[in-house]
């Protein structure tokens, strides 16, 4: 069902004249891509602060506990931050997807123009950014807090050996952010290199057309004149 409409929209897509390398087919694309985010983002931070404000209210602390008073600090810091970075990036999702969604179900890139991402392009990507990965490293630090403080009073090494997990687990997860964003810069460029050099043939297949052009003009009103 989902492929035969998408084969019934790059139809109707041809047959309006819409090629894949229009500006307009360019900017449905990116209109796709700030819907997919935006979702991602919406679905992801919805779980985690889910969850951040589970452990923060179901965590057993008392007065005789031995929890060392600046891992206490962290952990209501890393807490409250961890549930505003989503809260926020969730309610960017929430106010711009609705626009967007309203323009995508449509399917007609001639209204790609009436939807706000392009204008938006800028909070589209700090909810992303918020969400997946300064969401994802709290998450992380939020984890390792949490363990510190319940297991502290009944085994401090139960403590530290969850930080001492966590620690790999952390250098991955940054290892493959710098690679993926480094692999995303290293692909845009690729394709605009490439874009630039397509426009670059187009242009001097328009200068050949016109010299063409020009010099049968020329031998057309000299032919002319000998008349």
């Amino acid at each position: 069902m989902c492929s035969s409409v998408i084969v019934t929209f790059q139809e109707k897509m041809s047959q309006s004249g819409d090629g894949l390398h229009t500006p307009g087919y360019l900017s449905w694309r990116k209109l796709q891509l700030s819907r997919a985010k935006l979702k991602a983002s919406s679905k992801t931070s919805a779980l985690l602060s889910g969850f951040a404000m589970v452990a923060m209210v179901e965590v057993q602390l008392s007065e005789q506990s031995s929890v060392p008073q600046e891992m206490l600090i962290a952990f209501a810091i890393c807490t409250t931050l961890l549930v505003a970075v989503h809260m926020l990036a969730l309610m960017i999702s929430t106010c711009i997807l609705p626009n967007i969604d309203a323009v995508c179900n449509l399917h007609s890139i001639s209204l790609v123009h009436e939807s706000p991402h392009e204008r938006l392009h800028w909070y589209i990507e700090t909810a992303w950014a918020f969400s997946t990965l300064l969401g994802l490293l709290l998450f992380l630090c939020e984890i390792a807090i949490l363990c510190w403080v319940k297991f502290y009073d009944f085994s401090p090494y139960a403590a530290w050996s969850a930080c001492i997990v966590l620690i790999p687990v952390l250098i991955v997860f940054l290892a493959f952010a710098v690679h993926f964003y480094r692999s995303l810069v290293t692909h845009k460029y690729e394709v605009t290199v490439s874009g630039i050099r397509e426009l670059e043939l187009l242009k001097e297949q328009i200068e050949a057309g016109d010299a063409e052009g020009r010099a049968n003009g020329v031998g057309l009103f000299s032919n002319t004149q000998i008349v």
